[in-house]
């Protein structure tokens, strides 16, 4: 039996589509509040409406089934409207987060041969409209002009099927440039229905969405996918500070959010120098994921906020972890959780891919139901980032308990985890060796009681020239990358240090960074 035939037989691929869970939510919540959004609100009925007319205007334009548009918007209600409609056509989003700028956009258009851009217009300072010229080809389509796109939808095309690509979604990856992750209808929804029930959402939950959309961690563990399904509230957070999201949890008695630690520590900082604390009453869980979070932050969760921690860990690629929220609380403080399906396959090995002793630290690799077998027209990358017999190699640093329960120790990748937003270094140093003062370039992670890990940029500059960190910050940003990527730190040397077969070697780069720190 294929893996294809066993996820059917045990009920993990259903055969419902995106578009199908949408209709499911609109037949028995129709009249409910979907959607919260500043002083907007848009009932199951509104949204099914506007998304079903929405795909009539894009049809008229001639996007059709396969069809690749980058979807580039922040956390507003139009960002539901258009996914839902591009479901509805069979055309894929591409999922593009509100950070990124002109180098990251121009890649994804063309790199998927996109026929659209489905951007915004100036959100948190920035013109998204600029971005037209790296969108090249493909029809800039800004959120304020879809009201005129709406169209009469009785003339729609059949829809997709589950088993076929629902969307292209971008990994965080160690290499280069993003590479893109093909999901269907059927496994992702298997992960988005799993994880609201393991989340025990209800029609009574109200998920407070203060990361953006477009992230896998909000948008399906459980995420806002995962609160249509069970029928409950989706409320917007334009912005994650304490003195936006807090007063939005006492008025619209917030019962779930998830957030990355960097902001956990700093709700938490905030609450407790409070002389008159907040209304937290609704809240019940705190979701916190994107990066390990420490112990000691963990511990103050409950004591602080009133709320239950839920630890989660996963990848865009596949597998989700959780701790539940009846664990215990060494295993909710300590660990990041257990997979969500029993046909979740863990193996944990050395360098050499041969099993470690349970409990032993070792290289993550994984297989199941809602895994994928490899990235999106990237052949040669998949021979290395997955096994011959379909385990994805995750990149991370586990241990596997007895229990069943994970604890991440780190990254074996190069690719740095900057408060939950994932760098490729590679990707970084290409740009920077661009610059006409750089000989080489070599970027690594370093230590951050509050972001986890930022960014250092060891540089080797060409002889005679010289190098600052305002310098290269102002090129970079002038290439048009996102913000979140550019170097926090820089370094300039006269020479890398290298391992025995000649490679830069980053473990005593970030010696070096701990001896300066030190000295």
């Amino acid at each position: 039996m294929s893996f294809e035939d066993l996820y059917r037989a045990r009920g993990y691929w259903i055969g419902q589509t995106f578009d199908d869970l949408l209709q499911a939510a609109f037949d028995k919540h129709g009249s409910r509040v979907a959607i919260v959004d500043g002083d907007r609100e848009v009932t199951y009925a509104e949204l099914r409406d506007r998304a079903l007319r929405l795909a009539a205007g894009f049809h008229g334009l001639g996007i059709g089934k396969g069809d690749r548009v980058v979807v580039q918007l922040p956390n507003t209600a139009s960002y539901f409207e258009v996914i839902f409609a591009l479901f509805r056509l069979g055309a894929l989003p591409v999922f593009a987060l509100p950070a990124h700028r002109a180098a990251e956009i121009g890649y994804f258009c063309s790199h998927t041969s996109a026929v659209a851009f489905v951007t915004t217009g100036v959100h948190e300072g920035f013109d998204h409209r600029s971005l037209a010229a790296a969108a090249g080809t493909a029809r800039m389509i800004v959120d304020e002009d879809l009201a005129s796109l709406y169209a009469d939808p009785a003339g729609l095309p059949d829809g997709p099927s589950a088993d076929e690509l629902a969307f292209l979604q971008l990994s965080g990856g160690s290499t280069g440039l993003p590479k893109l992750i093909p999901r269907t209808h059927d496994d992702y929804l298997y992960s988005v229905r799993e994880s609201a029930d393991i989340c025990r959402l209800t029609p009574d939950s109200v998920y407070l969405a203060v990361l953006p959309v477009a992230h896998n961690f909000t948008m399906s563990s459980p995420g806002v996918l995962g609160v249509l399904h069970a029928g409950g509230r989706i409320v917007l957070a334009r912005r994650p500070d304490p003195a936006t999201v807090l007063p939005l949890i006492a008025v619209e008695r917030v019962t779930i959010t998830a957030v990355v630690p960097p902001l956990a520590q700093l709700w938490i900082d905030a609450v407790a120098a409070m002389d008159e604390k907040p209304d937290l009453s609704s809240l019940q869980v705190l979701q916190v994921g994107g990066a390990k979070l420490g112990s000691t932050v963990a511990a103050r969760v409950e004591p602080v906020l009133g709320c239950r921690l839920q630890q989660v860990f996963g990848m865009a690629e596949g597998l989700v972890n959780y701790t539940r929220l009846d664990d215990p609380d060494e295993i909710v403080l300590t660990t990041q959780g257990r997979p969500i399906s029993p046909d979740d396959e863990i193996l944990v090995v050395d360098d050499a891919d041969e099993p470690v002793e349970r409990g032993e630290v070792g290289h993550l690799l994984t297989r199941g139901p809602y895994t994928i077998k490899g990235y999106w027209n990237a052949e040669e990358h998949n021979r290395t980032a997955f096994t011959a017999d379909g385990f994805y190699r995750t990149g991370d640093l586990v241990r596997h308990r007895a229990d069943g329960y994970l604890v991440v120790e780190g990254r074996a990748k190069d690719q740095i985890n900057r408060g939950g937003e994932k760098i490729a270094a590679e990707e970084v140093e290409n740009h920077l060796l661009t610059h006409p003062a750089v000989h080489d370039v070599a970027v690594v992670a370093i230590p951050d009681a509050y972001l986890g890990e930022r960014t250092c940029a060891f540089v080797v500059p060409r002889p005679g020239l010289s190098l600052t960190l305002p310098e290269i910050r102002s090129y970079l940003r002038e290439r048009g990358l996102a913000a979140y990527k550019i170097p926090d730190r820089l370094n300039v040397v006269g020479a890398f240090p290298v391992t025995g077969v000649g490679k830069i070697s980053r473990r005593e780069l970030r010696a070096a960074l701990r001896s300066l720190k030190e000295g």
